[in-house]
């Protein structure tokens, strides 16, 4: 299915439009630049219902990149995260990837962006895991690519921006070409740095190591987030500078993102990393990532915003409103608000989907 050609909404500019209406014009200064920034989050369903992870630290960095290539957004972050909660409850979705982008406009064209305005997107559709199921599990083939990753002074790294993509795509298609699942880039000075879209760790005699971030690897949210566990559970952190051969050597390696969660490497380079498989240590920070995302580790519990789904539904005898709050429906008619019955076996279910038999589907205002 065509990105472009999908049912559902898009948030642009302040409003839900329908997904096929959510257009640009083609001398938009981002789509000839590429002067842009944006975020990849995901929402997970939980026995609560649909939650986004870490959502308020995905729109900070959001705004903090735009600060870095002087782009003010022209909305807050409160209306940003009501914005992506609004696009998961609009589009009746569970589990989900959110895009928020943040990008110029078509008013000139040049090198210097300076009078063109600046507007903002929001995307969220169903993608299940960025480098394969089997990857999860069984890890992945991993090639060192020739391309070099930008030096710090070059891209500004810092910044979650649409410019620092084009080396991803050029080693990714490289390594792929060549039957890997994906790219390792080095650093400028030939340090490890990062895979095309993914902060990377390995382990060596029960340490955790992993690329500081001198060498312009980005200051991903899901590495900051497997640095917590590994504190947690007692597994000593070291951010340094990794030559590539340590991971030849290494007992274990995995990528992770918040496409690529947590995904174990079992070879770099035709060289198979420790066993050949998903290891002990990695093994147990992606079971507690995957229990983090999914609600059932409640010490993380702030991580996570919860999405309130509110469907409204019109009948030849009556209206009906369904409420689907923590995975469970209820149902009012109206003027009777406050009085709740079960709803019939076909809501349950659904409950943790669109009820199949609503004539309508709306959303109120998720701000």
């Amino acid at each position: 299915m065509s990105m472009a050609d999908r049912d559902g909404f898009i948030w642009y500019d302040g409003k839900l439009v329908p997904w096929r209406e959510a257009t640009t014009h083609v001398l938009t200064h981002t789509l000839h630049y590429g002067l842009g920034v944006f975020e990849g989050v995901r929402c997970y369903q939980t026995a609560a219902g649909p939650a986004i992870f870490r959502l308020r630290d995905h729109t900070d960095r959001l705004f903090r990149s735009a600060q870095i290539f002087g782009m003010t957004i022209p909305y807050s972050r409160d209306v940003l995260d009501a914005a992506q909660k609004e696009c998961v409850q609009r589009n009746g979705l569970d589990s989900c990837y959110i895009r928020p982008l943040v990008f110029y406009g078509s008013e000139a064209l040049g090198v210097a962006a300076k009078s063109n305005s600046v507007h903002v997107s929001i995307a969220a559709w169903p993608w299940g895991a960025y480098l394969g199921t089997d990857g999860l599990e069984k890890g992945i083939r991993v090639k060192t690519s020739s391309f070099t990753h930008h030096h710090p002074n070059i891209t500004m790294c810092n910044a979650k921006a649409v410019c620092n993509y084009a080396v991803s795509i050029l080693a990714n298609h490289e390594v792929t070409h060549d039957g890997y699942e994906e790219a390792m880039l080095l650093d400028p000075q030939g340090f490890i740095c990062q895979g095309a879209g993914e902060n990377v760790f390995l382990v060596r005699d029960g340490k955790l190591h992993t690329p500081d971030l001198s060498g312009g690897a980005l200051n991903g949210i899901t590495r900051g987030t497997i640095i917590t566990f590994a504190e947690e559970l007692g597994i000593p952190v070291l951010e340094r500078r990794i030559t590539r051969d340590e991971f030849y050597i290494a007992d274990e390696a995995f990528f992770t993102g918040t496409a690529a969660e947590v995904t174990p490497i079992r070879e770099l380079d035709n060289r198979p990393i420790g066993s050949g498989h998903r290891g002990p240590i990695t093994q147990k920070l992606q079971a507690m990532f995957f229990d983090v995302v999914n609600g059932r580790n409640p010490k993380y519990k702030s991580w996570l915003t919860p999405v309130t789904r509110v469907c409204f539904s019109t009948s030849p005898r009556k209206a009906r409103r369904c409420v689907l709050i923590a995975g469970r429906a209820t149902d009012s008619g109206e003027g009777r608000a406050r009085a709740r019955t079960r709803l019939p076996s076909a809501h349950r279910r659904e409950r943790a989907g669109r009820c199949r038999h609503i004539e309508h589907w709306s959303w109120p205002n998720a701000s």
